[in-house]
């Protein structure tokens, strides 16, 4: 992708936030193997160049369909057309989740955090992270993954 590619921003301007994106790196890896900085930053690119292609190509399927609106429906099958038909089920059970997380929240109403201490919304975010490390892994936990590959380790 070039460096206007993105219509108004510039290469530099378009990224995620690393911070967060290295805390879910390490929480995917077992808590002895370490990855060097600029492989998490070739990780980041990564997943912001996948995030454009998918986001690319949901434009092209809702144009073909005359929308001017891309939909949960038109990233789907933005999927399917990319090759990566083997994630729909998964990606849609999590919007699926997320929709059912958001209902009883008003629309437009960002989430202050004021009903809860910050132990609570601490304890709240770390089972999500848990809950999506299961999602990603199949079911398989943690620690369950942890135990296959000292299983394995021939050592």
């Amino acid at each position: 992708m070039e460096p206007m590619d993105i219509v108004g921003k510039s290469k530099e301007d378009v990224s995620l936030p690393k911070a967060t994106m290295f805390k879910i790196i390490k929480e995917m890896l077992p808590p002895d193997v370490r990855v060097a900085r600029d492989a998490q930053d070739l990780l980041v690119e990564c997943c912001v160049e996948f995030i454009n292609l998918i986001s690319s190509e949901s434009n092209e399927v809702c144009s073909r369909e005359e929308k001017r609106t891309i939909a949960p429906e038109h990233v789907l099958k933005a999927l399917e057309v990319l090759g990566f038909g083997e994630y729909i089920e998964e990606v849609y059970a999590a919007y699926e989740q997320h929709k059912l997380d958001t209902l009883d929240s008003p629309k437009g109403v960002k989430f202050s955090g004021a009903d809860m201490t910050e132990e609570e919304a601490v304890a709240e975010q770390q089972r999500m992270f848990a809950e999506a490390r299961a999602r990603m892994n199949n079911g398989v936990s943690n620690t369950q993954q942890q135990q296959k590959r000292s299983d394995s380790d021939p050592s």
